[in-house]
């Protein structure tokens, strides 16, 4: 990259439209937005509101048939309107791009390190043998861990938050000048989503480049934006400095965004004596050819009827990997995995056990209507959907019910998502097992969401496995929390005694990593960071299965290796 000045302009937009045929309005509606070079911008606003279509009409990457229109559009000099060869010239070498999806982004056929390496030799004449210490140093940048194993994996065989990290190496990996996150931090836990952001900060500031964030998470904005762009249905409707529009939001939409932030957690649901349904009892997972380093070990729990379990963890923790054992997706080593009493393959076929995955895209048929995708569940059990059942399933997940005619490539992300947990609780499971449901939602739609399960929860009575990094989430929908550290279970216990009173050092630092949202007297708020008491040394925590009489018991869970770890 060439030497740059920061403070001087190096995006110009004005009046940029993206209008697509047919469409009832253009999906970007007059734009005018300037970045200077070393500025982090962040572009706000809900799912469909033109966040994504603006960025990608910058690199050429729109769907076919998008018509691109502007007054001015320059990139460091370059008229971005002159051709698409001028726009797709800048992709990689002078614009990186980290992804919403990075399963559907990265390439399945290749290793993560022919991935990198790839970027380096196609826009900075490398050859590709030699950028493997390169690649290895920028994995280590974005605190990856074994960052040599981890380029000899391929992309499925990483949790969703390591992918995250691998797509954010990649974009950084060729120094551009401006550097689009799309939802950057959307799969890490707050530990590392705090440290990503400070590395894109700290890229920024080191190459005089421009970080165009696109979020919908304001915590984020928060932390790391000098100025935010708010959208709506393809409009920029205020722009402002970041502790200004925090503190002090102008327009109505802004100031229900800001609305959307405060949650107020539900009472949990008080455990039933011999009412559970789902028993993980000493689960053992690993890698194929890994038996010594598994991604579970020896985790055991159970979930009642009706009852919502929280796991939390970092990225690679194994939460994901746990989900998919309960739903007959992955084969433990030892260990068993019970539905009421009934093995899990005899659940999974009878419909008891639905999985929303975390990647709403990847899990999609691209070629299957909506409507169809909603109700192939209830045809592959032998059933026969009612007319009307796939229009109905939109409307309770807060979506269009003309939408079941579309294809999934023409939905957002926000709207993928809802129908993947449409398509769950179609068929009434027993219990749902939700991986990181509302994590491509913004605010807004999230509450919308977590409250639909809550109260479909109630209406039908299933159980709730549920997978997530975002804690203020977790406080809304617990009933119980289990926090889980490479691959242990280190705490297990009721949402009020975790987060109130933490007793395992690594519970801790995930809820001094949480923000905590202050009103202010503008309408808006500001963020501060939790501090936690330690209480007891020993790792313990609460367990109702162990009551007995008047007289609390505890279930230690304690170990002493992660315990001196985590304290060094």
């Amino acid at each position: 990259m060439t030497n740059v000045q920061p403070g001087t302009d190096l995006l110009r937009l004005r009046n940029l439209r993206v209008n697509f045929a047919g469409a009832m309005r253009p999906a970007v509606q007059g734009v005018d937005l300037t970045m200077r070079r070393g500025e982090i911008r962040a572009l706000v606003g809900e799912s469909g509101s033109g966040k994504t279509m603006l960025a990608r009409a910058l690199v050429d990457l729109l769907p076919a048939g998008a018509e691109i229109d502007a007054d001015i559009a320059t990139f460091d000099g370059v008229d971005l309107l002159a051709s698409q060869n001028a726009r797709r010239a800048l992709r990689g070498r002078s614009i990186g791009f980290i992804f919403q999806e990075p399963l559907s982004s990265l390439n399945p056929t290749l290793r993560v390190g022919i991935q990198l390496s790839e970027a380096l030799a196609a826009h900075r004449g490398r050859r590709i043998a030699a950028c493997r210490d390169e690649a290895v140093a920028m994995l280590h940048r974005v605190k990856l861990p074994a960052p040599e194993d981890c380029l000899q994996r391929y992309p499925h065989e990483l949790s969703g938050g390591m992918r995250q990290r691998v797509m954010i190496a990649a974009a950084l990996i060729t120094r551009p000048a401006l550097v689009i996150a799309d939802e950057p931090t959307t799969a890490l836990d707050l530990i590392v989503q705090h440290e990503v952001l400070q590395l894109l900060r700290s890229a920024s500031r080191e190459v005089g480049s421009a970080v165009l964030l696109i979020t919908h998470d304001l915590s984020v904005v928060a932390d790391i934006a000098d100025q935010v762009t708010v959208m709506q249905h393809g409009l920029a409707v205020e722009d402002a400095p970041a502790e200004t529009l925090l503190s002090r939001p102008q327009h109505p939409y802004t100031k229900r965004l800001l609305d959307a932030v405060f949650r107020v957690a539900e009472t949990p649901r008080a455990r039933v004596d011999g009412a559970k349904l789902l028993a993980v009892d000493s689960l053992v997972v690993a890698l194929r050819g890994r038996k010594h380093a598994p991604i579970l070990n020896n985790v055991t729990l159970d979930i009642d009827q009706g009852e919502t379990l929280a796991v939390i963890g970092e990225s690679g923790s194994g939460k994901t990997t746990l989900s998919r054992a309960v739903c007959g997706l992955v084969a433990p080593i030892s260990g068993t995995v019970r539905l009421d009493g009934a093995t899990i393959e005899a659940a999974c076929r009878s419909g008891d056990i639905q999985l929303v995955f975390q990647d709403p895209f990847g899990s999609l048929d691209p070629r299957m209507t909506i409507g169809d995708t909603i109700c192939e569940g209830l045809r592959v059990r032998g059933g026969r959907a009612k007319p009307g059942a796939a229009e109905a399933a939109l409307t309770q997940v807060g979506l269009d019910p003309a939408l079941a005619r579309r294809l999934p490539h023409q939905l957002s992300g926000g709207q993928r998502q809802r129908v993947g947990i449409a398509r769950a609780v179609i068929v009434r499971p027993r219990l749902l097992v939700a991986d990181e449901p509302v994590s491509a939602l913004d605010l807004t739609v999230q509450k919308e969401i977590l409250d639909l399960l809550r109260r479909l929860q109630r209406e039908l009575g299933f159980a709730c496995l549920f997978v997530s990094h975002d804690l203020g989430v977790v406080e809304h929908v617990a009933d119980r929390v289990c926090v889980l550290l490479q691959g242990n279970v280190v705490e297990i216990g009721p949402r009020s005694a975790v987060f109130g009173t933490p007793v395992h050092p690594y519970t801790r630092s995930l809820i001094e990593a949480t923000p905590l949202v202050q009103a202010s007297a503008g309408g808006g708020f500001a963020i501060e960071r939790r501090s936690v008491a330690a209480t007891v040394e020993s790792a313990v925590c609460f367990d109702p299965r162990h009551h007995t009489g008047q007289r609390p018991a505890y279930r230690t869970l304690r170990d002493d290796h992660l315990v001196a770890t985590l304290a060094t």
